[in-house]
């Protein structure tokens, strides 16, 4: 895994040994980006189950003006933290090692993010679980994009209830990106 482009552009990314993270192949997080290229400068970032951090990593390279990571998993943790020291992004990134939803409670009250990437584990509802949170958070307002990476198979028949509109999905072999924002 390696960055794309951008500042620490070819550098190479490490991640955990093991089943605990799922990585987002390089070829599906370069579709991603590409879609994401105008929002990208100088904007606020918000990668939520973080694994390696190689989401936050990449918009920090291509220009993001900070990113906040989010994850669990206490080796995950210290690999974002090596990761953003080796691409030379550390000053631009936090990292909050937690459960997801508490962290979230956390950052109530800052300002909004411009864009949030959840990519949860599958089949566990987490998606849900963070909209709804977020539906009433001040770290989302109507500009604030919202981008769940989530099985093909993943229920989202709830989002009108919780006031998202799905504004583009994009479907690969086995998963998804619903591009979301609140109305």
């Amino acid at each position: 895994m390696r960055v794309i482009a951008g500042s620490a552009r070819r550098l190479p990314l490490k991640t955990i040994e093991g089943l605990d993270t799922r990585p987002t192949t390089d070829r599906i997080k370069e579709t991603l980006f590409n879609i994401l290229q105008d929002e990208l400068y100088d904007c606020r970032f918000l990668d939520l189950f973080a694994g390696s951090g190689s989401i936050g990593i990449e918009a920090l390279s291509r220009g993001a003006r900070e990113a906040v990571f989010v994850e669990n998993n206490r080796r995950a943790v210290s690999c974002i933290q090596e990761n953003l020291e080796f691409t030379k992004l550390a000053s631009l990134g936090k990292v909050i090692s937690g459960d997801v939803l508490s962290a979230l409670n956390r950052l109530n009250g800052q300002e909004p993010f411009h864009i949030i990437f959840m990519d949860p584990p599958y089949g566990h509802l987490w998606e849900k679980r963070v909209l709804e949170v977020l539906a009433d958070s001040s770290i989302v307002d109507e500009d604030t994009l919202l981008i769940a990476e989530a099985s093909l198979d993943t229920d989202f028949s709830y989002l009108d209830e919780l006031g998202y509109e799905v504004r583009r999905r994009k479907e690969y072999k086995t998963n998804t990106h619903m591009f979301l924002r609140r109305v």
